[in-house]
């Protein structure tokens, strides 16, 4: 019985699945024991393939490690620019949508899997090897506070908010939504969802105190 899909479209598939879930199960590897305790056997038996397709689809431990954290990287940067996407431009009541707002990147950007992985491999990691992260911040957060910066400079322009360096106010805006959450996210729990609100809620009034129109 065929399946009715040629197999130069089938094959890419199959090629594309296999190295998805070598990198899932390296960053599960690497989290788990860290840079130095982990080894290609222990990343091929946590994917169940060989350790020559380890080897096949991304070479040497250190090329994957790399290999993690820019797919990590590019799967959270997805999933924060969708969220940028909902940033309230013509809010009607500028507190309420940020918080919501805020609410929004807490759990979509920080809390869920990707934000954890990466998280953790940054704080375990980024010391002892910083070659390993060579690029990461230029190719995620650099274009992250650049992008929020710009959604804040619109508010301003709207006379909304008071700022004059919107990628300084992006950064300070993104540090204190999850300021209240940071110990527990160190300690490998999850946020409630009221923790979250709660957590967004504390920083937007901050962040509002601070350049918020004055009357």
């Amino acid at each position: 019985m065929t399946t009715g899909i040629a197999p130069d479209i089938a094959l890419p598939r199959s090629h594309s699945a296999k190295r998805l879930c070598i990198i899932e199960a390296a960053a599960r590897v690497f989290c788990r024991e860290g840079f130095a305790g982990a080894n290609i056997d222990l990343i091929a038996a946590e994917a169940g393939v060989s350790r020559q397709t380890v080897y096949n689809h991304h070479g040497d431990k250190e090329k994957l490690f790399v290999a993690v954290v820019q797919d990590i990287s590019d799967r959270t940067n997805a999933a924060i620019f969708e969220t940028l996407s909902t940033f309230p431009d013509r809010p009607d009541d500028l507190e309420a949508d940020l918080v919501e707002f805020a609410v929004r990147l807490n759990r979509n950007c920080v809390c869920n899997s990707e934000g954890r992985f990466l998280r953790k491999l940054l704080q375990a990691e980024s010391d002892r090897y910083p070659e390993l992260f060579s690029g990461w911040c230029d190719q995620g957060p650099a274009k992250i506070w650049a992008a929020l910066g710009a959604r804040f400079a619109r508010l301003a322009h709207a006379g909304l908010i008071e700022i004059d360096e919107p990628d300084m106010v992006a950064r300070q805006f993104l540090a204190l939504i999850n300021a209240d959450l940071q110990m527990l996210l160190q300690m490998g729990r999850q946020p409630s969802e009221e923790q979250q609100r709660q957590s967004a809620q504390n920083a937007v009034r901050m962040f509002l105190r601070a350049y918020g129109k004055r009357p």
